[in-house]
């Protein structure tokens, strides 16, 4: 019974493609598995299981420029990119003498992408296995966007793994439920399966203060995954990562997160789940993330806030020097 309904939702999926299809402007078609899209330094893969199904999680492990016995940088990415576009903040970190590990998480870059539903605990846990299997005791944290809230679950989880935390425009910062209505998943995966080039081009230059060419990429990855016979699983994975943002929220847990923790923010981010499902009344309110940080700094009991000017939701892409000078001075 199973397979005959996977196969049905298989079926339709293709159908859906079908119809849907975005024009073929970007790099071409993109594998699941982000196949012969090149990464910065070599990739391992760690098996696991997630909801019963057999995943790999994919990941960099990049040692440091010297030091031997060096502290461990662990970086988490946001939903909409992949572990690669922390290049230039790995080599700012080895050749400050840390060992810098960047998985792309399950659902994610050239990690499994199984059509099965994601909690934050279970995103935790899965960095849990990751850091044991590499022996790693203790580590910093650096997150983006979503990763924030996967680090936040992380370190309320896990607390006794984690040193230091960097949340860098992290989402989660309000109750998307208040503003934006519910959605089921099909409704999401059709959505996605919606988007064209140039939708997906709008999302990424709204992350931005300033558009530069080599962002393009970004937006070039999520086109190309349509592009391919599996764009179905791709859009049945958004569903999943985007009610995951939407439904556990972190907000109310701040006051419990006692972890040394830099917010660092772009005074122009207005990122938000859901932005595109209410009324431009209500979008208005969303994604305010100097306030919101400023109410997040002061519900956590350690907390160092940095507001980073004429920056957008990307300050290690946008404002890279700046980035890495205000990380390295909390981190050191």
């Amino acid at each position: 019974m199973q397979v005959t309904r996977r196969l049905f939702l298989t079926m339709v999926g293709a159908l859906l493609y079908a119809v849907h299809a975005p024009a073929a402007r970007p790099a071409g078609v993109l594998g699941t598995g982000m196949e012969g899209y090149a990464y910065p330094h070599p990739v391992h893969y760690l098996d696991l299981q997630m909801e019963g199904e057999p995943v790999r999680l994919a990941y960099m492990d990049v040692a440091p420029a010297q030091s031997a016995n060096a502290p461990v940088a662990l970086l988490l990415h946001g939903r909409n990119f992949f572990g690669a576009y922390w290049t230039d903040t790995i080599d700012a970190l080895r050749n400050a003498g840390y060992r810098v590990i960047v998985p792309d998480q399950i659902g994610f870059g050239k990690s499994s992408k199984p059509d099965v539903p994601h909690s934050l605990h279970a995103h935790a846990r899965n960095l849990r296995r990751l850091l044991e299997t590499l022996e790693v005791k203790r580590a910093d944290l650096i997150a983006h966007s979503l990763g924030g809230m996967m680090a936040m679950r992380f370190t309320l989880d896990h607390g006794e793994l984690v040193r230091r935390l960097v949340l860098e425009a992290p989402i989660g910062l309000e109750d998307y439920r208040l503003a934006v209505p519910y959605a089921t998943r099909e409704e999401l995966t059709r959505e996605h399966l919606q988007t064209t080039q140039e939708g997906f081009d709008r999302l990424f230059h709204a992350f931005v203060a300033r558009w530069e060419p080599r962002f393009q990429t970004y937006s070039d990855v999520q086109a190309g995954w349509l592009l391919g016979p599996e764009a179905y699983r791709i859009a049945r994975t958004a569903a999943h990562t985007w009610t995951m943002a939407y439904e556990q929220p972190v907000l109310y847990e701040l006051p419990h997160l006692d972890t040394p923790t830099l917010l660092i923010v772009g005074e122009l981010d207005r990122a938000a789940i859901g932005r595109n499902r209410v009324s431009a009344e209500v979008r208005a309110t969303m994604g305010l993330m100097p306030q919101l940080a400023r109410r997040a700094a002061a519900a956590l009991p350690d907390a160092r806030l940095v507001l980073l000017q004429d920056v957008g939701h990307i300050p290690h892409l946008e404002a890279t020097d700046r980035f890495h000078r205000e990380v390295l001075d909390f981190l050191q």
